[in-house]
Parts: C-alpha cells; sequence; structure tokens
C-alpha cells in the first residue's frame, strides 16, 4: 500500500485522468490547496481522500497530506496530468527493495513543450548546488518523489513553499539517507501552469529554494 499525495490547486481539468491512472494499491490523498474550479469536490466524488489545507504554498499542501497520510510508503506527485502515475509502485521499487530511502523523479519530458527551457535551467541550477552542497549526484528536484511516512516525518522540513523538495533532499541527505533517482515521463500539463510554466513562477521557485539552500 501506497499514499500518493497530490498538492491540488485549480487542478479540475487533469483529476479525473490521473486519478483513473493510479495503479491497485496506491491511495490518492488530494490536498487541496483552495481551488475555486470545484477540485476537491471533483476529486472526492472519484473515491480520492480529500484533506483541505488552508496555508497556502506548495510545502504546506505537501505536508498537510504528508501528516494526513496512514501507508508506510508515501509518494508524491503533481496533479496536471504532467507525470502518468501508473508505474509508480516499480518507480517505488528501490525503497521497498531495500536499497534506497528517497526516490526521486528525473523527468525526461515527452516533447520541447512539455518542460519550458526557463524551467529546465533552473532546475540545472539547482541541481548543482545540491551536488556541491551534499555530495549527491541528483540531476532534477522533481516533483515525484517516494519514501516512508515515519521518515519523512522525522526529517522535519520546515519550508511551506516551493522549496519544500529541495529541503527535503537536503535534510535527507544530512541524515545520511540513500538517495537515488529514476526517469519518469514528462507531458504537457493540463491547464495553466501556476510555477514553474511560467517566468515569474519560475524566478519564485528559485527564490524559494536559494533561500532553503542558504539555511
Amino acid at each position: 500500500m501506497l499514499d500518493l499525495i497530490l498538492p491540488c490547486l485549480n487542478e479540475a481539468t487533469a483529476l479525473p485522468w490521473v486519478l483513473s491512472r493510479l495503479p491497485a494499491g496506491v491511495r490518492a490523498i488530494v490536498v487541496d490547496n483552495g481551488s475555486t474550479d470545484g477540485s476537491a469536490e471533483l476529486a472526492q466524488s472519484l473515491g480520492a481522500q480529500v484533506v483541505h489545507c488552508e496555508q497556502r504554498g506548495y510545502g504546506a499542501a505537501c505536508h498537510a497530506g504528508l501528516e494526513t497520510a496512514t501507508a508506510d510508503l508515501v509518494g508524491f506527485c503533481d496533479c496536471d496530468a504532467s507525470i502518468d502515475p501508473t508505474p509508480l509502485l516499480d518507480f517505488a521499487e528501490p525503497v521497498v527493495a531495500g536499497w534506497a530511502d528517497l526516490v526521486v523523479g528525473r523527468r525526461r519530458p515527452e516533447n520541447f513543450g512539455a518542460w519550458p527551457v526557463h524551467a529546465r535551467a533552473a532546475n540545472l541550477f539547482l541541481a548543482q548546488r545540491i551536488r556541491v552542497k551534499t555530495g549527491v549526484r541528483l540531476h532534477d528536484v522533481g516533483p515525484l518523489r517516494v519514501a516512508r511516512r515515519i521518515g519523512l516525518l522525522e526529517l522535519g522540513q520546515l519550508d511551506r513553499r516551493s522549496g519544500y523538495p529541495l529541503e527535503t533532499v537536503l535534510l535527507a541527505a544530512q541524515a545520511g539517507w540513500r538517495i537515488t533517482e529514476r526517469d519518469i515521463a514528462y507531458r504537457p500539463r493540463s491547464g495553466r501552469s501556476k510555477v514553474t510554466g511560467t517566468v515569474r513562477g519560475t524566478v519564485q521557485a528559485v527564490r524559494d529554494m536559494s533561500a532553503v539552500l542558504a539555511r
């Protein structure tokens, strides 16, 4: 059993496809972060557990989902249809088999438009800083991550904005976790991007992650 945490802000167009792609043994926890398009009601009607997170921010939604989860294994994934969750259990296999503590998805865009150039450049910059700071050779600070729930809770993440995935990797490295990455197909998202799909969102994400690196 794996609980998949899906931070959600106005993703009604993508949710039916995402939730229909969940493999058996995966429970969806959709964390609504203030949607106005009926995402929460839709997700509940489709069988997902819905959590309402009043504090705005990607990290706030992720952590609310983590605190709600009960399965031993926990995953995080965007619910904008940019990632197909069908192979999630295979993706989690290094943790299940015991030779990794954290698996991070390395996005492989299906086409040029799936991942804007400015977002790729920002991700490359952050990945290089992670390697310098921790020695962990990651190529992506991506939205898909899997680890054991208790271990994640014990890391004590404090960031509640876009720096949450980076903080997770940094704290895991400091704790001596075995971190690995696996390729994942990255599709054009459904609907309007609120973070890295826009230059403004990318700049804000870099600021948030740089603040985490500086702490």
